[in-house]
């Protein structure tokens, strides 16, 4: 049996992180998804939220996500999302002003698409900024 994972985390535009862990952390629709080597196969709906990777090297890495999907088979995890942006690229204030500008729009009644997808990714992003600065306990 093996005792590691292989895990993948790909956007629309670009592979975000790829390597071995022991754990991964991810929300989906049916709530929070622990997954470790010799997991079930499974494939789950991902919500906006901060997929946590704990690496084999001893780091924690921490995702943004902005929905998507999440597939285990045979200890390799894919996580596929539009879009995905590590934590150590986001800052919190952006962060919050991001989600503070998407909630401002669909207050207003904005309830265009592209205002969605704005303000899944913010909050994603937010959610990332603060489980990277330890703020924040869940995804």
């Amino acid at each position: 049996m093996a005792d590691t994972l292989q895990v993948k985390v790909v956007a629309a535009d670009r592979e975000v992180w790829s390597g071995e862990a022991d754990q991964v952390i991810a929300r989906t629709s049916e709530g929070d998804t622990g997954i470790l080597p010799n997991h079930s196969p499974m494939l789950g709906v991902l919500v906006p939220s901060a997929v946590v990777i704990f690496a084999t090297h001893g780091e924690r890495e921490i995702v943004a996500v902005d929905g998507g999907f999440i597939s285990v088979d045979h200890n390799r995890v894919s996580i596929l999302s539009e879009y995905a942006k590590l934590g150590e690229e986001i800052s919190l204030d952006q962060a919050e002003k991001e989600l503070a500008d998407a909630n401002r729009k669909m207050d207003e009644g904005d309830d265009s698409e592209e205002t969605r997808r704005h303000y899944l990714r913010a909050a994603g992003q937010l959610k990332a900024a603060q489980k990277r600065q330890g703020s924040n306990t869940l995804g």
